[in-house]
C-alpha cells in the first residue's frame, strides 16, 4: 500500500487537492482460525494494492465485550467505516447501535448478524449462503453413502461448531434437512456436540464416540478444522477412511490435502479471501454513498476428489 504525503504548499501551487485514504477499523472474532486467516489475509492484499484505503485489523480475542470496546475505539478514533467479523452473532445489535448513533458505515463479514432484517442505514452484511454450505456438503455424503451401498441404512456423527454462531446453527439445520429428504432419510444422526469450530476439540470428541462401540458410516463437520479433527483421531484408532464418509465446510489448504490423500471425502469451498476485499469494497461503496445491498453473498462451490485439482 502506496503511502502519499503532499505538503500543503505544494497542493496550493499545483492547484490540486490531496485525497485522504479512508480509514476502515476492522474487528475480527479471532487470529487463530485458519479460515479467518484466509479472511484476514484477503483483506490485506486488497490494502496493499489500494491508495484508496487504509485497514486497522484488530483481533476480538472471542470475546464479545472487547469486540464491542474495539468497535467504540474505531468510532472514538474517526474511522470511515467500520468492518466486523462477530464473535458471536446474537450479540451484533449494541455493535448496530454505537456504529449508527455515531453516523459511522458497519458491514459485517463472514458470520451474519442476529438483527440482519432491521440494519439500519448504512450496514450491509457481505458472506456466503449458509443454506448452500450444509445442503451442498450433506446431499453429496447422502450421494457418497449410496454409492456404497448403504442406502439400507447408514449412521452419523454432526460436529458442529460455536452454537453462538448463525453459521454452524445453520450448516447443521441443512444437514437436517438433507436427512430428511426422501433420498436421504436412510441416515440416521448418533449423536451431534458442538467442537467449537476447533481441530482439538473435534478430535477428542470423535476419540469419545468410537470408544462408545456404535458402529458408524460417516461424520459431518460443520467445518474443514473439525472434520480433519475427527479423521486423525479414527485414523488413530486404525479405522480406514475408506469405510467412512467425512465432510467438512471451507475447502483449508489442510482439507485438500486430506482430500488428496483420501481421507476426506466432501468439504465446500467458501471465498473467504473474496468475503474479506468484498467487505472492504461495500464498506467503501457506504462511505461513498452509493447504492449498497444489505446482503452481498459470494457463492459456495462443492468440492470433491473430482474436481479437486480445480481447488489446488
Amino acid at each position: 500500500m502506496k503511502k502519499f504525503v503532499l505538503a500543503a504548499g505544494l497542493t496550493a501551487l499545483m492547484g490540486t487537492t490531496a485525497v485522504a485514504e479512508m480509514q476502515i477499523g476492522v474487528s475480527v472474532a479471532r487470529f487463530d482460525d485458519n479460515g479467518l486467516t484466509v479472511m484476514r489475509n484477503g483483506m490485506a492484499a486488497f490494502d496493499e494494492s489500494s491508495d484508496d484505503v487504509s485497514l486497522q485489523i484488530e483481533d476480538a480475542t472471542d470475546d464479545v465485550a472487547k469486540q464491542l470496546d474495539q468497535i467504540n475505539n474505531f468510532i472514538a478514533s474517526g474511522v470511515d467505516a467500520i468492518i466486523v467479523n462477530a464473535v458471536d452473532t446474537n450479540a451484533t445489535e449494541a455493535m448496530s447501535r454505537a456504529a449508527s448513533s455515531a453516523g459511522v458505515p458497519l458491514v459485517y463479514v463472514n458470520r451474519q448478524p442476529i438483527n440482519m432484517s432491521t440494519l439500519p442505514e448504512g450496514q450491509a452484511f457481505v458472506a456466503s449462503n449458509e443454506i448452500e454450505s450444509g445442503t451442498l456438503a450433506a446431499f453429496r455424503m447422502c450421494q457418497d453413502l449410496r454409492a456404497a451401498g448403504k442406502s439400507g441404512g447408514a449412521a452419523a456423527y454432526v460436529l458442529v461448531g460455536q452454537l453462538s454462531n448463525q453459521a454452524a446453527v445453520q450448516r447443521t439445520k441443512d444437514f437436517h434437512d438433507v436427512i430428511g429428504m426422501d433420498m436421504c432419510n436412510f441416515i440416521t444422526i448418533i449423536d451431534e456436540q458442538t467442537a467449537e469450530w476447533s481441530r482439538d476439540k473435534a478430535a477428542d470428541l470423535m476419540t469419545n464416540w468410537i470408544s462408545s462401540g456404535e458402529p458408524f458410516d460417516a461424520v459431518f463437520g460443520n467445518n474443514d478444522e473439525m472434520a480433519i479433527g475427527a479423521i486423525q483421531a479414527m485414523k488413530s484408532a486404525g479405522i480406514s477412511m475408506d469405510d467412512v464418509v467425512v465432510g467438512g465446510v471451507d475447502a483449508t489448504a489442510d482439507a485438500l490435502v486430506a482430500m488428496a490423500q483420501g481421507d476426506m471425502d466432501v468439504t465446500v469451498f467458501q471465498d473467504l479471501a473474496g468475503q474479506g476485499a468484498g467487505s472492504i469494497k461495500t464498506a467503501m461503496a457506504l462511505v461513498n454513498g452509493d447504492p449498497v445491498d444489505k446482503q452481498v453473498f459470494i457463492p459456495f462451490k462443492l468440492v470433491t476428489p473430482e474436481n479437486l485439482a480445480d481447488f489446488q
